[in-house]
């Protein structure tokens, strides 16, 4: 891959992961409940959905899903389903439950897993990627450096900025913390509206 391509693939990757959306939502909620640092299992789980996403892209699938309304549509209620049940627990959770000074964080595990699902279920991110990445693949070329080089670029760049995001949610906890059940229910809505917006997506 050519420097000129992967710089313009490089600032693409930066703006698409900054612009905020169900993973960003659900970093900031882990963050805000179990710290930076237990968040990070989460932010992989976003990471290791990317990677599939790229394998998936990869390999051809993509457009099978782009084509097939049956299946697009499956994944994308699945998706929607699943965003609006984690808004519906964050709105009736705990205010003493959401903090970080938390005796009972969420699990690791849970959480690696959790993130996977909220980006897997989202058939529009793969259908993007389906017509997304080949803009930036040289054909004339070995194809998998290329695709492992976006694919590099796509965690790195990710994960950074969902440190950042995490990294905002901690500073807001001196607030948050005054109106417990508000952090609650403004985190829930965002799931929720997540949830909605897929919900009415088109391809």
């Amino acid at each position: 891959m050519e420097l000129n391509i992967w710089l313009a693939f490089l600032a693409a990757t930066i703006i698409i992961s900054v612009t905020p959306g169900a993973g960003a939502v659900n970093t900031m909620a882990t963050a805000i409940r179990s710290g930076l640092i237990r968040t990070l299992p989460s932010i992989m789980g976003l990471q290791a959905a990317l990677i599939i996403f790229l394998i998936v892209v990869a390999a051809g699938l993509g457009a099978i899903l782009a084509a097939s309304e049956t299946l697009f549509t499956l994944i994308k209620w699945t998706g929607a389903i699943y965003l609006i049940f984690l808004g519906i627990m964050k709105w009736r959770e705990a205010p003493n439950e959401f903090s970080v000074e938390n005796q009972n964080p969420i699990s690791q595990r849970k959480s690696f897993a959790s993130a996977i699902l909220v980006n897997l279920t989202n058939p529009k991110a793969i259908v993007f990627q389906a017509a997304f990445l080949p803009q930036f693949i040289d054909p004339t070329l070995t194809l998998w450096p290329q695709y492992l080089i976006m694919g590099i670029t796509m965690v790195i760049v990710d994960s950074l900025v969902m440190v950042g995001y995490a990294s905002f949610a901690l500073k807001l906890m001196p607030i948050l913390k005054k109106y417990g059940k508000l952090q609650n229910r403004l985190l829930g809505s965002m799931f929720i509206t997540c949830g909605g917006l897929l919900a009415a997506s088109q391809r």
